[in-house]
C-alpha cells in the first residue's frame, strides 16, 4: 500500500513540474520546448506505469505457477 501512494505522489509531482515548465516556456515564447517538456513528462510517467504493469504480470505468473 505504501508503494502505491508513493507512486501516485511521484506521478503527481512530475505532472505538476511538467505543467509548470510548460506554462513558463510558453510565456517566454518557446512553444516547441514547452511541447517537448510535456512529451518527456508523459513518456517518463508511461515508463513508470509500464514497469508497474510488468511487476503485476510477474506476480500473477508466480501465483498461478507459470514459471
Amino acid at each position: 500500500m505504501n508503494m502505491d501512494v508513493d507512486l501516485l505522489f511521484k506521478i503527481a509531482a512530475i505532472g505538476i513540474i511538467a505543467a509548470f515548465l510548460h506554462t513558463i516556456l510558453e510565456q517566454l515564447g518557446k512553444k516547441e520546448y514547452a511541447q517537448w517538456v510535456t512529451l518527456f513528462g508523459f513518456v517518463y510517467i508511461l515508463f513508470m506505469a509500464a514497469t508497474i504493469v510488468g511487476q503485476l504480470f510477474e506476480k500473477i505468473k508466480s501465483v498461478f505457477l507459470f514459471q
